[in-house]
């Protein structure tokens, strides 16, 4: 009787252990599979003003997206943007404009509106809702975006526009003509999950 008794108890406390040793792993895998990376996505921004177009474009966007709260951030510094008409321009970009020193990243961080099983590989289009800082200021901003998601890889793509005045950026009369009041901005960027 005491064995049957022993091997029933021992059988209760292996179930028992299986089970919290399988929650565990459980628990492990969520918390890697939700997490996206990048380190060395594109973007880019062009002023189309009536006498000139300038573009220019970084691949240093670094970005996080966690799929289990839908919450993600994106950063880039100012110095990293390359391309301009001429190294004059950059200069004056860096340092009149954008005051890079001073002001030496932009960022967008938020929550992803729609409802998204990243355990599904397919292209969707979403609503990013977050605060868009540039040169300082924070603006809460909706932009819409592809999430195209293939196995361990998403890769992100959008196009929107930023106002100057809505971040403080001043354009001197003298070129007024020469740098948009509006510029677009492009994100190209591939996540690695864990």
């Amino acid at each position: 009787m005491y064995a049957s008794i022993l091997s029933g108890l021992l059988f209760l406390a292996v179930s028992s252990l299986g089970t919290k040793a399988g929650l565990v792993r459980h628990a492990e895998n969520v918390a890697q599979q939700g997490v996206f990376r990048c380190e060395n996505g594109k973007v880019a921004f062009k002023s189309d003003a009536p006498l000139e177009s300038i573009t220019a474009k970084s691949n240093k966007l670094r970005g996080i997206i966690d799929t289990a709260k839908q919450t993600f951030a994106w950063t880039v510094e100012i110095k990293t943007f390359e391309g301009f008409n001429s190294p004059l321009q950059r200069e004056h970009f860096n340092e009149n404009y954008m005051e890079s020193r001073k002001y030496q990243k932009a960022s967008f961080a938020g929550k992803i509106i729609e409802q998204i099983d990243f355990q599904k590989n397919g292209t969707y289009t979403v609503r990013a809702k977050g605060n868009l800082n540039i040169h300082g200021v924070e603006q809460e901003r909706i932009i819409k975006s592809q999430l195209e998601l293939s196995g361990n890889k998403l890769r992100v793509q959008s196009t929107f526009t930023v106002p100057l005045a809505d971040h403080d950026i001043t354009i001197p009369k003298v070129v007024y003509q020469k740098i948009a009041e509006e510029i677009t901005v492009t994100v190209d960027a591939e996540l690695t999950g864990n």
